[in-house]
C-alpha cells in the first residue's frame, strides 16, 4: 500500500506515515490503527521481516502457479476469441436497436 493510501485510511498526512515508517518505535494505538488499515494483525507487523516474506514467496510460488495447491490456471480458450465474440454480440445488439427505432419512426 502506498503511503498516500495509508495516510488517507488513517486520516493523517503522507509525511506522518513516512515518520511512522522511519521511527524505531510506534505507539501501540497507532500500530493497531495501521494494522487495521492494512488488514493484518499487529503481530504480523511486529514480526515482519523481508527475509521471511521472500522465503514464503519462494517456497509457495513456482512457474506462475501455487505449488502446494496443485492448480493449473491455464486458459482453456483464447481470450481474444472471447473479446471478438463480445464485440460481435454488441454490434448485433446495436443493429437490432437501430432496426427497432427505424420501425418506430416509420410507424411500422
Amino acid at each position: 500500500m502506498k503511503q498516500e493510501a495509508l495516510a488517507q485510511a488513517l486520516g493523517i498526512s503522507q509525511q506522518a506515515v513516512s515518520a511512522i515508517e522511519n521511527s524505531e518505535t510506534v505507539d501501540e494505538q497507532k500500530l493497531i490503527e495501521v494494522a487495521k488499515a492494512l488488514e493484518v494483525s499487529v503481530e504480523a507487523i511486529k514480526n515482519f521481516s523481508e527475509e521471511a516474506v521472500l522465503n514464503i514467496i519462494g517456497n509457495t510460488y513456482h512457474d506462475n502457479g501455487i505449488v502446494n495447491a496443485g492448480l493449473n490456471y491455464n486458459c482453456t480458450f483464447n481470450p481474444l476469441d472471447k473479446v471478438v465474440e463480445l464485440y460481435e454480440r454488441l454490434v448485433q445488439a446495436e443493429k437490432e436497436k437501430i432496426e427497432y427505432l427505424e420501425k418506430l419512426l416509420n410507424g411500422k
